[in-house]
């Protein structure tokens, strides 16, 4: 398979720079709901308390999992300058552009992805 020409590069790259941008927007709003829950029983009833709580643990999981794919992010960009980005870290093919596209801070290629999940 061809490599990815510089026109799918610079949009790609577009792509994981807007990506950037939300996910840190994403991470700094996430981090007062994630916060831990003050167990303050006058001022709140158990059944308030133990929903604040869900809530909290839902933030923390959409915090974690924000911070994971920005990281992921990063790595994609910090790969641009070096023309790595868009190989496939495990055969080393080309990733189609359609996939990332989709998922811009993918590190396999559809086939390897599928061999990682079984």
């Amino acid at each position: 398979m061809n490599s990815l020409n510089p026109e799918q590069i610079a949009t790609l790259t577009a792509i994981l720079e807007q990506l950037l941008s939300d996910l840190r927007e994403q991470i700094e709003l996430a981090l007062p709901a994630a916060a831990t829950v003050v167990l303050d029983q006058s001022k709140v009833g158990r059944l308030s308390r133990m929903d604040a709580m869900q809530q909290q643990h839902m933030a923390d999981s959409t915090l974690q999992h924000a911070k994971k794919r920005l990281k992921l992010v990063q790595k994609a960009l910090n790969k641009v300058p070096d023309e790595d980005y868009g190989y496939c870290e495990h055969c080393d093919e080309v990733i189609a552009f359609a996939r990332l596209q989709i998922s811009p801070e993918a590190r396999l290629c559809l086939k390897c992805q599928s061999q990682q999940e079984q």
